[in-house]
């Protein structure tokens, strides 16, 4: 298999796996055993098991040869024979402990095609999301100008994107941006805690009115002239 088609399947088997810090170096300088080393990050042992997996798999189902894989029973470091080409999945701590970019990094390979592609793929991506509100309903007023009375593009897009960040902007912040009025007055809400001593006076049970000594002297008072008949009554009686 060309040597360039099968980097461009590795890496694209290493991305299919989400790998970190994929990078590729051209090694036909340093020895004549193989032509090309990828090294590549796994986040962890099954990480790791998986991308080689994916790198074996894709290779193996395009017709290229796979010598051999070694390091599948720790996870930690998995090392890929493809013949012309040699990949190690490394979770990071070890590779940032055996640094291999310094022993095989005087000549790094752009990824190519397969760089390419997932640049493509994000851009479609970025095409796809959908459009605001704001910036749908600015457009299509544009479109709908004669062509000679358009905006240019970058100013129509700068006004757009202006226009939908005000909209965005909180109900709560708007009202606190206006200014009051001079001359009005303005209403202030009561706080929690005077809301809650109105209601604690509320909840008070009334007070007990206790009996004073005035009603008894009144009532004495009242009865006195009834008594002094009486009395008179009986000494007439005598």
């Amino acid at each position: 298999m060309d040597i360039k088609k099968l980097q461009t399947l590795v890496v694209d088997a290493l991305e299919d796996v989400k790998a970190q810090d994929i990078v590729l170096f051209d090694t036909t300088h340093l020895t004549s055993l193989f032509d090309r080393i990828a090294v590549a990050s796994g986040t962890s042992n099954r990480q790791t098991k998986a991308l080689a997996a994916s790198v074996r798999d894709k290779v193996k189902a395009a017709g290229g040869d796979v010598i051999g894989m070694e390091g599948e029973d720790t996870g930690e470091w998995v090392l890929v024979d493809l013949g012309d080409m040699i990949v190690h999945i490394m979770q990071p701590a070890i590779r940032q402990y055996y640094r291999l970019e310094e022993i095989w990094g005087e000549k790094p390979v752009k990824l190519g095609a397969a760089k390419r592609k997932s640049t493509a793929e994000g851009v479609d991506a970025d095409a796809a999301k959908p459009k605001s509100k704001h910036l749908a309903a600015n457009q299509a007023q544009e479109e709908a100008k004669p062509v000679n009375e358009r905006k240019p593009a970058a100013k129509r897009a700068t006004k757009a994107a202006a226009t939908d960040t005000v909209a965005k902007k909180p109900a709560a912040k708007k009202a606190a941006a206006k200014a009051v009025p001079t001359g009005k007055t303005v209403k202030v809400a009561p706080s929690k805690t005077e809301i809650a001593a109105v209601e604690a006076t509320k909840a008070k049970p009334p007070k007990r009115v206790t009996k004073t000594a005035a009603p008894k002297a009144e009532a004495a008072a009242d009865a006195a002239p009834v008594k002094k008949v009486i009395r008179r009554i009986k000494k007439d009686a005598e």
